[in-house]
């Protein structure tokens, strides 16, 4: 009995000596997996929704002893959040997109900073070319017109057409603003369909051979579909504005699985209403969980509540480089996921 009591106080007092890596709230794997599929033997977690006391308490009592933070897009690491927690020295994202942390700050600091690094990439172009489909082909409007039984009494008065006719995919031109890792799959994937593509990038890519844009604004003018695959940052928030939307036309589509605010919502809205473009399908908001409500009308948007990353497969994968990562990093080990660019 002594003997596995003290067992026991061993592993307590081992545990108790593992370095902290700080959690803000639950990310959404730890609800799928539990969180015991993330434990490690190289750190142990600092769960600040199981405290009772105030965060900036909390992280005032943890200051020493957290050297780094997990954190999720609704949990942001801000330049305050760091100054109580001199200790860090990493911050680890569970997303690819880096808005929610204060980049600045990090650097300044000497704060190492990794990411979900490509691990979305196949799903999130998946879901922007599915958006795309469905928006040219009425699917989602389909599937209500048939689920509301209003097939049988359209049949019955003859009116084959009040659904709308549908639009082919097949040569398109396509305009995909962000050519990273996303963009470029979305553009593999178009290219088979046979879409022309061209892209916006912050500089030309010498390894392909898509037509280059420097100027949003004459890409949007030069093409039928324009999809937002670039990250949120000051430089692109709403940089598809109405002279963007103008350029792409009465006969344009706007696909968004970046961010939110790299779009001025509140203009997209007014064209989409006065018809000033054809059509959009967006994955990502300006102020989630708010959808315009002017948007839930209309047949010719399909929406998707920033789910392009929600498969079994990517969350299994995302916890398990989140684990590697982190015991990389206290193990002085290269991170899988560093990032070098901060643009």
């Amino acid at each position: 009995m002594k003997e596995g009591q003290s067992h026991g106080h061993g592993k307590e007092k081992e545990s108790q000596d593992l370095p902290r890596v700080l959690l803000f709230k639950p990310p959404p794997d730890f609800h799928l997996f539990g969180d015991e599929r993330f434990s490690s033997n190289k750190f142990k977690f600092l769960k600040a929704w199981e405290s009772p006391l105030p965060l900036d308490q909390f992280l005032k009592t943890h200051a020493q002893s957290v050297e780094a933070i997990l954190s999720s897009g609704g949990a942001p690491v801000t330049a305050e959040t760091l100054r109580l927690m001199p200790a860090v020295r990493l911050v680890m994202s569970t997303s690819a997109g880096l808005n929610h942390i204060d980049i600045a700050e990090c650097r300044r600091r000497g704060i190492t900073v990794a990411n979900a690094g490509n691990v979305f990439s196949e799903d999130v172009a998946d879901l922007a070319v599915g958006l795309l489909i469905d928006v040219l082909r009425n699917i989602s409007a389909s599937d209500r017109f048939v689920k509301q039984w209003l097939w049988p009494r359209q049949a019955a008065e003859g009116d084959y057409y009040s659904l709308g006719i549908g639009s082919k995919l097949g040569g398109k031109r396509v305009g995909i603003v962000g050519l990273g890792s996303i963009g470029s799959l979305v553009a593999k994937r178009l290219d088979a369909f046979g879409c022309s593509i061209s892209y916006n990038s912050r500089t030309k890519k010498p390894s392909v051979s898509y037509p280059f844009y420097s100027n949003v604004c004459e890409l949007a003018a030069n093409c039928d579909i324009l999809i937002i695959c670039c990250g949120l940052t000051a430089e692109t928030h709403h940089m598809i504005n109405k002279q963007v939307l103008s350029a792409l036309g009465k006969e344009g589509v706007v696909i968004n699985i970046g961010r939110g605010p790299i779009i001025d919502e509140q203009e997209l809205v007014r064209c989409l209403v006065q018809g000033e473009i054809k059509g959009a399908g967006l994955d990502v908001f300006e102020s989630e969980p708010g959808v315009p409500k002017e948007l839930l009308a209309l047949d010719n948007v399909v929406l998707s509540p920033h789910c392009a990353v929600f498969t079994w497969e990517t969350f299994k994968d995302r916890r398990k480089l989140v684990v590697e990562n982190l015991e990389a990093f206290f193990s002085n080990e290269p991170l899988l996921t560093k990032v070098v660019d901060n643009d």
